[in-house]
């Protein structure tokens, strides 16, 4: 199988990776738009999520308590294991949602899905930050990122100086970072695939 201009023969993947490295160097690069409209995807689903997560703790708590007093004491006891769960739970949450927006980051951008997830994460910090300044000079009730649970904020009250509030931020920052990163990735994937298919019918003709 040889190439209508006398090229010599090759395999599809080969020819695949050449046609997506021409495409790439044209249309590559981190695509500003595309990522906010998968960092928009990962709020709702950090919304939705978060919602989920809140209704099934508040329905185990409901079929596990006994009494008033025992239920309290119980709370006391377990706190810790409690609060390692929900930092647990807020994780897969941020993990999950940031995946789903670095995804439509990659599928829309097509290529270079790993700095289509990081532009995901940085709107997050842009806004976060934005929200954080108007929210110090007009007041907490600008405050908007705090009604969304797990959504990356910047404290402006001192609680990042609290060892569970550093600890809540690097949640709030690396997981989110690693989620959109590879859920870019897999939303660029799929073009590759398509690519590929467009490749093996291209040669299929020639041949």
């Amino acid at each position: 199988m040889v190439y209508e201009n006398g090229a010599s023969s090759s395999t599809p993947e080969a020819r695949r990776n050449d046609v997506v490295r021409a495409e790439k160097d044209r249309f590559g690069g981190i695509k500003w738009g595309s990522a906010f409209f998968g960092w928009l995807t990962a709020i709702g689903m950090t919304v939705l999520l978060s919602a989920l997560a809140t209704a099934i703790g508040v329905g185990v708590g409901a079929a596990n308590s006994s009494g008033t007093d025992q239920a309290a004491d119980q709370a006391q006891q377990n706190a810790e294991t409690l609060g390692i769960v929900s930092g647990i739970v807020l994780a897969v949450v941020l993990f999950l949602a940031y995946y789903c927006g670095g995804y439509v980051a990659g599928r829309m951008a097509r290529f270079d899905g790993a700095k289509q997830g990081l532009a995901v994460w940085l709107w997050g910090i842009i806004i976060a930050i934005i929200v954080a300044v108007l929210a110090a000079v007009a007041g907490s009730q600008f405050n908007i990122l705090d009604n969304l649970n797990g959504a990356p904020q910047i404290p402006v009250d001192g609680s990042l100086m609290t060892t569970s509030g550093i600890i809540g931020l690097v949640i709030a920052l690396i997981i989110p970072l690693l989620g959109a990163i590879v859920g870019g990735k897999a939303g660029m994937r799929f073009h590759r695939k398509v690519d590929q298919v467009g490749i093996d019918h291209q040669g299929g003709l020639i041949g």
